[in-house]
């Protein structure tokens, strides 16, 4: 099973957390156990998940306190079966194991510049809202159409760093955004859920602690959401907005990555109308 503390980093609060909220979840009875007695706890006891799991108490007792860093992927997996995990927390949870594995001294690349050629494909849309954000939800690129879709955003006094602007400090600083957003908490839980996606990642990257931490002072939504640890991911799916020229707008997006090296991938979200319908008609005037 590995030496469980060899390599003690930033993440094991993360790890406990997780570990903790998804055992609360999963009732003996889902798990095939019987019940009996008072329980004192939600959910599964950790000698429960230790047993299903194939491992020891103490071993098991070690890992949710953050110990992940020489876990078996074996181990990871029972782990996972017993807890119900979905496709996308266990990448979530198999992120905290790599992060853990990182020499200490590990240093966070800085994000790298997207190329021009970024830039000439989502002018080239130009039935389409395009953006490209980064890892923090920034806003790195913009066609002309979503630059007009996201005006609201743009203008926001959330818009800093020489113009740069930032979906998830928008979206839970700026009071404006509850208007914008047709399904504002709905929208909130997959900001959220990225950034927690993308601190499992690499839990050493201070530009996204610090934003967390900024948005966990400001927001009691955004807090409340983060202690949750949802891990979530949208590749497709319905967005309505409430555009203060072009009125309410019902748009379906796409999320695909735009690879921009050999090891970078950046997010591109395309929001587009229904050919002939009204939406479109009202997208198409954003730009004239």
């Amino acid at each position: 099973m590995g030496d469980l503390g060899r390599h003690p980093v930033a993440n094991r609060s993360d790890v406990r957390d997780f570990l903790v909220s998804r055992r609360a979840r999963v009732s003996p009875g889902r798990a095939g156990l019987p019940v009996l007695g008072r329980r004192r706890v939600p959910g599964l006891r950790r000698e429960e998940v230790a047993l299903l799991a194939g491992v020891s108490v103490d071993w098991y007792t070690r890992l949710e306190k953050g110990h992940i860093g020489g876990v078996s992927r074996e181990v990871l997996d029972a782990v996972a079966g017993v807890l119900r995990l979905d496709a996308e927390e266990r990448v979530y949870l198999f992120d905290l194991a790599r992060a853990a594995r990182r020499p200490r001294a590990a240093e966070v690349a800085a994000e790298a510049a997207l190329p021009a050629t970024a830039q000439w494909l989502l002018d080239s849309m130009t039935l389409s809202s395009a953006m490209v954000t980064g890892r923090r939800q920034d806003v790195l690129a913009v066609n002309p159409l979503a630059r007009a879709l996201y005006a609201p955003l743009f203008a926001s006094a959330t818009t800093r760093d020489g113009g740069r602007a930032n979906l998830a400090r928008y979206h839970f600083l700026d009071a404006g955004a509850r208007e914008f957003y047709g399904d504002w908490a709905g929208t909130a839980d997959v900001l959220v859920a990225a950034l927690r996606a993308e601190a499992g990642r690499d839990p050493r990257d201070g530009a996204t602690r610090e934003l967390v931490g900024e948005l966990t002072a400001a927001s009691t939504e955004f807090r409340a959401r983060w202690s949750a640890h949802d891990v979530l991911l949208h590749p497709r799916g319905a967005k309505t907005f409430r555009h203060p020229e072009a009125g309410e707008l019902s748009l379906s997006y796409h999320s695909v990555d735009l690879p921009i090296s050999a090891t970078e991938t950046r997010h591109v979200c395309a929001c587009t109308a229904e050919p002939g319908s009204t939406d479109e008609a009202r997208l198409r005037a954003l730009v004239g």
